[in-house]
């Protein structure tokens, strides 16, 4: 039988060039930055700010740092902030969302209605309390982050769940006297797979965003290290003399936000005709 063309993964252009620019821009930030002639926070007090050259390909900033090495460099850690605090936020949002759905009634009832209680709260506002509390570190950011972002797949794989515990495959393994922790790791978890990469491909561009809000404001990523949001706050404060100084990381992150998006609105369309 023929197959159709569409239906195919690598048949999903959007997909295809966000996958691929995302592990040219990952390779980029972790291992060119070790054979670059400059370290990031390499100052050059006397040299100041100048503009892109065969020198330094992205120019330098106000104390002589190459920004071609401040950029990879926080790209290295906008992205990990954005890799860990979605896993620790699927990790977290997954066990608790997997026990509420398949346990159900008044457990299902009451642990749910806690994340009702955390769902409209200022979130964000908790983040900056809580790095203003357990200090400015990348540590406390990662935790902090990905603590806050796990009410959404909770409630996500709490409804999937609800609708697998019923299905023919779990209601026999119940039977036949499997664990519920069997039960949830050889048949519910596997069928979540693909759920939780679209949600998680979709979430880590707002976790970097976040990140960069954080680091907008001084309660990020702090000197002599940099991220992508550091890097804009800096440029902002000079875009009307050094332009490049915004210009060049904003670029940086924009194409990866879009990258991303891309990545999972390719992947959700993907698994629904997966699944039609």
């Amino acid at each position: 039988m023929e197959i159709s063309k569409k239906s195919g993964f690598w048949q999903h252009q959007r997909l295809w060039i966000s996958v691929s620019f995302l592990i040219v821009l990952t390779f980029v930030c972790f291992v060119v930055p070790f054979f670059l002639s400059y370290h990031y926070d390499e100052q050059n007090i006397s040299l100041g700010a100048t503009a892109p050259s065969w020198g330094h390909w992205f120019g330098t900033d106000m104390l002589g740092r190459d920004l071609c090495a401040r950029v990879l460099y926080g790209g290295r850690i906008s992205l990990s902030i954005g890799a860990v605090a979605t896993l620790t936020a699927l990790l977290i949002g997954t066990l608790y969302g997997s026990v509420s759905g398949y346990v159900g009634g008044n457990v299902d009832m009451l642990m749910m209605r806690f994340v009702d209680i955390l769902y409209p709260l200022p979130l964000t506002l908790f983040v900056i309390l809580l790095m203003t509390i357990v200090g400015r570190n990348i540590l406390a950011l990662f935790l902090a982050i990905g603590a806050i972002e796990w009410l959404t797949p909770a409630r996500i794989v709490r409804a999937e769940v609800n609708l697998l515990r019923d299905r023919g495959f779990v209601q026999s393994s119940r039977l036949l006297g499997q664990s519920t922790w069997n039960i949830l790791r050889l048949h519910i978890y596997p069928n979540l797979v693909d759920t939780l990469l679209v949600y998680g491909t979709l979430t880590l561009p707002n976790i970097m965003l976040l990140e960069s809000f954080l680091s907008f404001l001084g309660l990020g990523v702090q000197a002599p290290q940099s991220s992508w949001g550091v890097l804009i706050a800096d440029g902002v404060q000079f875009i009307g003399i050094y332009p490049w100084l915004l210009l060049i990381p904003s670029l940086f992150f924009v194409i990866t936000l879009l990258a991303l998006n891309f990545l999972g609105d390719g992947l959700r369309d993907y698994y629904l005709r997966q699944r039609s």
